[in-house]
């Protein structure tokens, strides 16, 4: 477990399911991906993510108000699954509920998984990338403190020749460059 000023980063909960189903399932949420996620699309990501956790002793942490609030998406640390110039590498991401957007959760919880990557994990780069017009999540990741290279863009291998969400940005960060603060 990690805690911010205002979060619990932690492992999954079988309570975790139902409120990260909805999440998954509100097309403004997914709106950068290819589709909502369903009920066993979801179960199936949870499962991929605790396997991930006891593979590689880190990975996408469900988040928590510490004011008791509950349950509002997750942030972490992930090794993606496909083949690219930049692989292989660790990419840090997260996921919101809509409700919780903009009240600077996304990127508290990215500093701390970041923080945990470099100072535990002893990781020398962490990366990002997101469709590049997923202008929210290119925020984050300038708000954390990572930068982009446009000639480091890229066509995602998952997504098919001429979908609007193909073209990705690629963000870095090093670690001799991270101060803590993002």
């Amino acid at each position: 477990m990690l805690r911010t000023e205002r979060l619990l980063l932690r492992r999954w909960r079988s309570s975790d399911i139902e409120p990260f189903a909805e999440l998954n399932a509100d097309p403004e949420v997914m709106r950068y991906f290819l589709a909502p996620l369903s009920l066993d699309q979801t179960k199936s990501f949870v499962a991929s993510v605790e396997a991930h956790f006891e593979r590689e002793g880190f990975g996408l942490w469900a988040l928590e108000l510490l004011d008791g609030g509950g349950f509002i998406g997750f942030a972490g640390l992930s090794i993606p699954r496909f083949e690219a110039d930049f692989t292989p590498c660790v990419e840090i991401g997260w996921r919101l509920a809509r409700r919780f957007w903009g009240q600077g959760y996304a990127p508290e919880a990215a500093r701390e998984a970041l923080r945990f990557g470099f100072d535990e994990c002893k990781l020398d780069e962490i990366v990002s990338f997101t469709s590049r017009l997923n202008l929210k999540s290119i925020r984050v990741m300038e708000k954390i403190g990572m930068h982009s290279n446009p000639a480091e863009e890229f066509d995602h291998p998952m997504v098919e020749a001429g979908h609007p969400l193909r073209r990705h940005v690629l963000y870095r960060l090093r670690v001799r460059d991270w101060s803590g603060a993002g």
